[in-house]
């Protein structure tokens, strides 16, 4: 799904929850500038998407449309098939993975990362019968699948064979900060494109 289409649902889903939602509030969601906000309302009202009202007249509400409502519907749809697609390659990608390391004789391994990713490794693992050492992760949890989240200094005192990198926005940090702790590189693991 294409980022415009993702801002589109976005803001037609905020703009159905809130009519009364502010430009400002608006931006500061999407993680864009003010103005840019402006101009994609702006578009969505060209396309007929939502119309803007201003009763009473210091304050703007935003209404969707028909139209705007079938849009949306038609942005969710195809949001779903495309995060069912990108969950399906991730699942590829992560047994690919898992299946190498086997063969190279990896058995017991350690995740790094405690989101989504971290969440399907640790179910591709159990299908494949590997064993999870632990989680480590930058002090963001305490928990995570039930079990304890280590600070990645801790991995210094386990044993495995190797680490599985799930966290792909900071892998080169973490790899980084791995290798600071003396762990070979043979032994940290990311996940390879699908062949």
């Amino acid at each position: 799904m294409r980022v415009q289409g993702q801002r589109d649902l976005f803001l037609l889903s905020e703009l159905e929850q809130n009519s009364a939602t502010s430009q400002r509030s608006l931006s500061l969601k999407l993680g864009v500038a003010l103005g840019l906000t402006n101009l994609y309302i702006k578009r969505l009202v060209r396309k007929g998407h939502i119309k803007i009202s201003t009763i009473p007249p210091n304050r703007i509400r935003y209404l969707l449309t028909p139209q705007g409502l079938a849009e949306k519907s038609r942005l969710t749809y195809q949001y779903m098939q495309y995060s069912i697609a990108h969950y399906r390659d991730m699942r590829a990608r992560l047994r690919g993975r898992l299946t190498q390391a086997t063969e190279e004789g990896i058995s017991r391994l350690v995740i790094y990362g405690t989101g989504e990713l971290a969440e399907m490794a640790y179910l591709s693992m159990k299908e494949m019968n590997l064993t999870l050492v632990g989680f480590i992760d930058d002090g963001r949890r305490e928990h995570f699948l039930s079990y304890p989240v280590s600070e990645p200094g801790a991995i210094i005192d386990w044993e495995f064979d190797a680490v599985l990198l799930t966290d792909l926005e900071n892998g080169d940090k973490h790899r980084q900060r791995l290798v600071e702790q003396h762990i070979p590189q043979a032994k940290i693991l990311t996940l390879n494109p699908v062949v």
